[in-house]
């Protein structure tokens, strides 16, 4: 037997309903904040992530599916989402367009090769969201706003918002030498990824998940101290105005986020509820100044966040938040003789077009059989056919909550089921 690829997951008609209600309220929600959708390659050219998420990266060194084409090409499975909507914002040069900043949104599998853990997969859903186009304080509070915004229209509760500043490109020089003269001395007590990350990216050293315990991290230099004026005054601007709105947060100054491409506002959104496990990191996002020039775009500024549907699946399981299902139909058709069967699809086709939900017997069972599975779909009513109902016109309908039986014309059977639903 072939089974399912390791870290993959079907997901069946018993858990998609769950699914199906987080996305159409993502919907809902991105509409109330003005932003569009956007739907980019499950593929894209390898160079695109190696030059946008960073080569220093876990993601590019160890975690893209990456392969060659048939036509010679580096091709990988997207392992995150805003290099390709970065991508799609230059091709389609939307800087030109009337309506700026550019407010876009996604939703759609990644893909990444780790260890599999709990809401954890190698092909996992992330629904992300991008600003581009302008630098200013009001949109990180924005973006941030709506992170949480999001998660408590699904009934959290136990969640901690914390946030950070990377600083702009002279601020990380800055920090970037401060780090590698205080770990020199004790790297070679650290592990090898942070050894090899001390000269391409000393700051993925402060959320290394082997050595972050260690007193050398925790007596790291913290980038706050780096800042300069400009960058101080950024994020005192998005502090400011997170407390204007009531928006809860901690700084934490050893956020760095894992991509090279983030600078200025950073923040993750963490779980506290018991039970939901070790790593409580919800989601994450941050500003991102320079990548569109690092793709050869225009100068142009960007900030967004993404967050995994997996992950707030496992969130709500451990607030013991519940999605009910709506699981029902609005007509069971129960039929006995050939006749009546026939006369069925007829009846079903045309009452599914008329917008009324409904099913029928496809199995030959006896009546007693089919009206087992009326309640399993949990109808609202039910009737049945036979050549009498056929000769006379006319059918009994039986609403299945409260038992009551209504004569009804065949003609007029559309109409009386549009009244009861």
């Amino acid at each position: 037997m072939i089974n399912i690829p390791r870290g993959t997951q079907d997901l069946l008609p018993k858990d998609t309903y769950k699914w199906q209600y987080i996305e159409n309220k993502l919907h809902e929600l991105m509409r109330l904040y003005n932003y569009k959708e956007i739907r980019t390659p499950i593929f894209e050219s390898t160079e695109l992530f190696s030059r946008g998420v960073g080569d220093s990266t876990d993601v590019v060194q160890k975690e893209m599916y990456t392969f060659k084409d048939k036509g010679d090409r580096s091709i990988t499975l997207r392992p995150e989402g805003t290099a390709g909507v970065v991508r799609s914002y230059i091709e389609n040069k939307m800087q030109g367009e009337p309506n700026q900043p550019v407010k876009l949104y996604y939703n759609g599998p990644m893909f990444r090769y780790e260890r599999k853990q709990k809401g954890r997969y190698r092909q996992f859903v992330q629904f992300g969201v991008e600003a581009i186009g302008s630098e200013n304080p009001s949109i990180d509070v924005e973006i941030i706003s709506m992170l949480v915004h999001i998660y408590k229209s699904f009934g959290l509760k136990d969640l901690k918002l914390v946030i950070n500043s990377i600083g702009d490109a002279e601020s990380r020089a800055d920090y970037t030498k401060a780090l590698q003269a205080h770990f020199e001395p004790v790297i070679d007590t650290f592990c090898s990824d942070c050894q090899s990350r001390l000269y391409t990216n000393p700051m993925r050293i402060l959320d290394c998940k082997v050595d972050r315990d260690k007193e050398a991290v925790k007596n790291a230099p913290k980038i706050t101290e780096y800042l300069n004026d400009y960058s101080k005054q950024y994020f005192d601007d998005v502090k400011y105005l997170l407390d204007e709105i009531g928006i809860d947060y901690e700084i934490d100054t050893n956020l760095v986020r894992g991509l090279d491409y983030y600078t200025h506002t950073a923040f993750e959104v963490m779980s506290n509820a018991e039970g939901f496990g070790a790593i409580t990191t919800l989601c994450g996002g941050g500003r991102y100044n320079g990548l569109l020039e690092l793709l050869d775009g225009p100068k142009e500024t960007g900030i967004g966040f993404a967050l995994s549907i997996e992950r707030l699946l496992l969130a709500l399981e451990a607030e013991g938040i519940e999605i009910e299902q709506e699981d029902t139909i609005d007509l069971f058709i129960a039929t006995m003789g050939e006749k009546a069967d026939q006369f069925s699809v007829q009846l079903i086709n045309k009452l599914r077009i008329a917008g009324i939900s409904c099913d029928k017997d496809y199995l030959g069972r006896k009546l007693k059989g089919q009206m087992k599975q009326a309640d399993r779909l949990n109808a609202r009513n039910t009737i049945v056919i036979g050549d009498n109902e056929l000769e006379k016109e006319e059918i009994e309908v039986k609403n299945m909550e409260t038992g009551e039986k209504t004569l009804v014309s065949l003609s007029e059977l559309e109409n009386y089921l549009k009244v009861e639903s």
